[in-house]
């Protein structure tokens, strides 16, 4: 697997973590199951399949011990379940998964299906899981239904430090400024406390790609490199689901203004929030992990203490926030590779050696990357 700061390039002013993840952030781990199989025409229940799902877990007491979270909608054409709960609590209770846009329901089921198992008493136990989705139904059979809930436990089983990226997990099908797409990480540095983010990428026109200032998607126009989009039925204007992670100590109101900056992420690499994208983003802070209990079970009804970062000292956390969505989005394009879905249609990756010549070009190569 390549990443972006693998050619030598590198984006933004902040340092990232020691795996440049959302796994940087302590105890957050990534799991996913891809599905790749079959070719040729489409053959709805059959195939061509190319997708999966991809979980998040904040840490491993999850279920009992929630994390502060906040969220925020740049536009509301996509899906990200069980956000009412998260605005209303300010809490996230559930690890969070990401999918294709017909396998929200399946997932969502699966998720509260490992919730259920973890509990000893489970007829009075409910549930209510974040699952988003963006649209791979350029290349995959997605009518067909594919993912299923033993996909799901598979990646919560093989949740860890390390997280795949390009064509792996819910990104496998995804296509991103007409390019291959997929799945992205990366994570910043700032004052001590780290923010991560993970990225599912399917968004955005070729022409507008911008990486670290410089305009790559007008100087690979889709006459240069095709776009999946021009050989499948539907417009390709796409979606991104955006998880951000951090170990401050924030409250509600913060992770939703952290959240927020994913926004100015995604249009640093050239995303507009058009009207058919669902661009979805969810924040949470570990900071407090521990303090908090989950009120579905009985527990001590005392008030208790938690700490919060104060708000002044937001500013340079928006920033890293900011750096490692548009860092992710990167890392997601060049990692992914070309891939042939169904009915032949080839979403075609970005190529590395035009990226650093025009990165060159454009005193941003290599030699010269800040």
């Amino acid at each position: 697997m390549t990443r972006y700061r693998d050619l030598g390039l590198s984006v933004g002013q902040l340092p990232p973590g020691p795996r440049n993840a959302i796994t940087d952030v302590a105890g957050v781990t990534v799991g996913m199951t891809t599905l790749v199989d079959g070719d040729g025409p489409l053959r709805v229940g059959e195939g061509p399949i190319r997708t999966g799902v991809t979980v998040i877990v904040p840490h491993s007491r999850i279920r009992d011990e929630p994390v502060f979270a906040g969220c925020h909608r740049l536009n509301g054409n996509g899906e990200l379940t069980g956000l009412e709960w998260v605005r209303e609590s300010g809490q996230l209770t559930t690890p969070v998964a990401i999918t294709n846009t017909h396998s929200v329901g399946v997932v969502r089921d699966a998720l509260v299906a490992a919730d259920v198992r973890h509990r000893d008493d489970a007829t009075a136990f409910w549930s209510l899981p974040v699952v988003g989705e963006t649209y791979d139904g350029a290349l995959n059979d997605i009518n067909g239904m594919h993912v299923r809930a033993e996909h799901v436990f598979a990646a919560l089983d093989a949740a860890g430090p390390e997280v795949p990226e390009g064509n792996v997990g819910g990104g496998t099908g995804m296509i991103c400024h007409d390019f291959k797409g997929g799945t992205g990480t990366s994570s910043r540095v700032a004052n001590g406390w780290t923010v991560g983010a993970l990225v599912q990428a399917n968004y955005g026109r070729r022409e507008r790609l911008t990486v670290a200032g410089v305009p790559v998607g007008e100087e690979i126009p889709t006459t240069e490199v095709s776009s999946a989009w021009d050989d499948a039925e539907a417009l390709g204007t796409g979606s991104i689901i955006v998880i951000l992670a951090t170990d401050a100590p924030l409250l509600p109101h913060q992770c939703e203004r952290l959240a927020q900056r994913a926004t100015l992420g995604i249009a640093r690499a050239g995303g507009a929030g058009e009207h058919s994208s669902g661009d979805l983003f969810l924040a949470f802070a570990t900071g407090n992990a521990g303090k908090l209990r989950t009120y579905k079970a009985h527990r001590d009804p005392a008030p208790f203490d938690v700490t919060m970062l104060p708000d002044n000292e937001m500013s340079d956390l928006f920033w890293a926030a900011i750096e490692a969505v548009e860092e992710s989005i990167l890392n997601a394009l060049v990692a992914a590779e070309t891939l042939t879905g169904r009915d032949g249609i080839t979403a075609r990756a970005l190529p590395h050696d035009r990226l650093v010549e025009i990165m060159t070009r454009y005193g941003r190569g290599p030699a010269t990357a800040a």
